[in-house]
């Protein structure tokens, strides 16, 4: 058997009503001074008051920080350390979507003012220590929750990666309680997402693809198959929503081991530079990607039908490959998301700009179970046009 490293958060803890033992959790692992990482979204919802409320219950001080902004910059990430510097934390506590999470695992490690955040972006750059760690996700999508990964808008359009397991949390508590309030659209998005990262890390390339991220892979497909169109079109299902989120979490892990590839690359330059939502820009390119990838590489598509789709398993090969290529993206309409970079309005000439900056997710277009230049990747952007 090849070699390989499968590294996931220390702790997990699943179940509805969890969010009633974070006091007791921060006290246990932080202490009685924390930082709560989180956004203005979240602060409407009623779900920060709550958690609020058990921290101090438990004895816990909290150093709010809400001024997370989707696909977050720099500069908010150094506010937030400027901030937590100020307040002497023991502590940080990340609470709501990937981005806030991703927020808390950085500004973990850059409070003790050891590493800078240039100097951590890449693979293995972030050294650590760190301050210690809790993250509490309230949506069933990105599962930054259980990945060493965060990433951070640089510039006006580009992202860069920080990966590295020092930010692994110690504690991902999940919750599917906080996602019943979760709108629709959202609902969908997130959870495409977490389908994207379950099927690019079954197929991925990436040396370090192993049994234990397909065993995931297959058990969250299996969950988020039966119960995503549920989750969506009738949200308080906390059956359904349970499925998502563990579903999330268990894709978050087999894509954190055997990473993703050029369904993550192509749809990066979508939300930089239009700000398109992350999980809405995997689902307009996802089954252009497929469809390019089957041609070479089938196999593993054929592998993963069954999971989603039951009953594919009729068809073999490339026939069911290419099949669950097509119901992908029936299944992505049927939840309500847009299907073309057209009614995003995307101008059609500005296509060879996103295939060339495409081309700069080297990181992830090294997993791609087939090679992609940029003259293919022009060519499934104007598919998904």
């Amino acid at each position: 058997m090849t070699p390989f490293v499968f590294n996931t958060s220390k702790s997990i803890q699943f179940g509805a009503g969890q969010l009633g033992k974070l006091g007791a959790l921060a006290r246990g692992q932080i202490g009685t001074r924390v930082m709560l990482i989180t956004d203005p979204g979240m602060i409407r919802t009623g779900i920060v008051e709550r958690a609020l409320s058990v921290l101090e219950v438990a004895g816990v001080a909290v150093e709010m920080f809400s001024d997370v902004q989707a696909d977050p910059p720099e500069e908010v990430i150094l506010a937030a350390v400027d901030q937590a510097k100020a307040a002497s934390v023991e502590g940080i506590i990340g609470l709501g979507g990937g981005s806030s999470l991703d927020v808390a695992k950085l500004v973990s490690v850059l409070v003790l003012g050891q590493e800078t955040l240039k100097t951590m972006y890449g693979v293995g750059n972030a050294k650590g220590p760190r301050l210690p760690l809790i993250l509490v996700p309230t949506t069933a999508g990105t599962g930054s929750e259980v990945t060493p990964i965060s990433i951070v808008t640089t510039g006006t359009n580009e992202k860069m990666g920080v990966v590295s397991p020092v930010i692994l949390p110690d504690v991902a508590l999940l919750d599917p309680e906080l996602t019943l309030g979760l709108p629709p659209h959202i609902t969908a998005a997130t959870g495409i997402d977490a389908m994207v990262h379950a099927i690019e890390a079954y197929a991925s390339a990436s040396a370090n693809n192993n049994p234990l991220s397909r065993m995931l892979a297959t058990e969250a497909l299996t969950l988020m198959g039966r119960s995503v169109l549920k989750a969506v079109h009738e949200g308080s299902d906390i059956a359904a929503r349970s499925d998502m989120l563990l579903g999330s979490m268990l894709a978050g892990q087999a894509f954190a081991n055997s990473p993703v590839a050029a369904v993550h690359a192509l749809a990066y330059p979508l939300g930089g530079h239009f700000h398109i939502p992350h999980g809405l820009s995997n689902a307009l390119v996802l089954p252009h990607v497929l469809r390019f990838n089957a041609v070479t590489a089938p196999q593993a598509y054929a592998e993963l039908a069954p999971f989603v789709f039951p009953d594919l398993a009729k068809l073999e090969g490339q026939a069911r490959a290419a099949a669950f290529c097509d119901r992908l993206a029936e299944l992505s309409a049927a939840c309500g998301l847009q299907q073309t970079l057209r009614a995003m309005n995307i101008p059609e000439d500005f296509l060879p700009r996103l295939a060339s900056d495409a081309m700069n997710q080297t990181r992830l277009l090294v997993n791609n179970p087939r090679e992609l230049t940029e003259a293919d990747a022009l060519a499934i952007y104007r598919a998904a046009y």
